[in-house]
């Protein structure tokens, strides 16, 4: 059924925006995709029926242009964080005041719900600035919009993804891998489900003013994460156990240079931690389970994307090397 609902999503050119925007132009909704370079977010228009989804300019660092991409809205989705600091794009002006500015704007423009995406173990007073920030975060978004969804997903697969598609480079120029934290423990999500749950969130599907755990049916240690994508791409490598206190002081030299970093010392403080739906969250049924959503396992859907890095591509059938 057709509908003309207006819905605003931030990040929304994203890797997991893209399928929020699917998801939402299925359902017949219009769509802003607000970006900071609507000139670079043009593939987002194919994603829905002729004029359907529109790019428009914004930056959630500045609440008058948050304002002018939220009018109209009865609907607003915050996909956006960062992951690493760099220049004006670090972790209290994006994770913090950005969600601040965004969750005012919904608010005061009569938005009638407000999904917030934040990730598991955001937490004030964590260890990780990362992880604080993000907990900060949705202190402020919950402030300014009580009835705001607060979606945690752990780490998310699918194509276009950032960890495994990382990891598959890596390994095909790395002859040993170093191991940062093999014992911690993951629990992939993926992307198409945490789609899923966001619009669902976004349509009054679940109760607001809460905050929902998403993570797929497997947990895992980062080792046999590592050992997992080696068997997908068809690539075995040594994996060498690294104390995360002797991999700090390189990272933070390689967080110096021009580039994005490969890893930064707080993402290593991270990879020491859990990134597990916590035992609250299932006890409260604040999980893909109160979305009626069944998890995706991470077999159905690696091998789609993985292979091409695996030696002879999608036509490689030979053992790992």
């Amino acid at each position: 059924m057709a509908d003309t609902t207006l819905v605003t999503i931030f990040g929304g050119a994203g890797f997991v925006g893209t399928q929020v925007v699917q998801a939402l132009a299925r359902h017949g909704y219009r769509i802003r995709v607000a970006v900071r370079r609507p000139d670079l977010a043009g593939h987002v228009r194919p994603l829905g029926a002729v004029g359907q989804v529109t790019p428009i300019q914004a930056n959630i660092r500045n609440l008058d242009s948050v304002r002018r991409a939220v009018a109209g809205a009865s609907i607003v989705i915050n996909l956006v964080g960062v992951g690493f600091e760099k220049g004006q794009q670090n972790f209290r002006a994006i994770n913090v005041e950005g969600a601040a500015n965004v969750a005012r704007a919904a608010r005061e423009a009569g938005a009638k719900s407000l999904v917030h995406m934040s990730a598991i173990g955001a937490d004030p007073e964590s260890p990780s600035v990362y992880a604080t920030s993000k907990g900060r975060g949705e202190r402020e978004v919950l402030a300014a919009f009580p009835q705001a969804v607060i979606l945690r997903p752990s780490l998310i697969f699918g194509p276009g993804d950032g960890f495994f598609n990382f990891m598959g480079t890596l390994l095909r120029i790395a002859p040993v891998m170093p191991l940062i934290g093999g014992s911690s423990r993951f629990q992939p999500v993926y992307v198409g489900d945490v789609a899923e749950a966001a619009v669902m969130a976004a349509e009054g599907a679940v109760k607001g003013g809460r905050v929902y755990e998403l993570g797929g049916p497997e947990v895992v240690t980062y080792k046999a994460l590592m050992e997992r994508i080696m068997a997908e791409t068809g690539r075995k490598r040594l994996l060498i156990p690294v104390p995360g206190s002797l991999m700090k002081l390189p990272a933070t030299i390689l967080s110096m240079l021009p580039l994005p970093p490969i890893v930064t010392p707080d993402q290593i403080t991270l990879l020491s931690m859990d990134n597990i739906v916590s035992e609250e969250a299932q006890r409260d049924k604040r999980t893909l389970a109160a979305f009626s959503i069944a998890p995706t396992p991470m077999g159905a859907v690696l091998s789609s994307y993985l292979w091409r890095f695996r030696r002879h591509g999608e036509f490689d059938k030979s053992t790992a090397a």
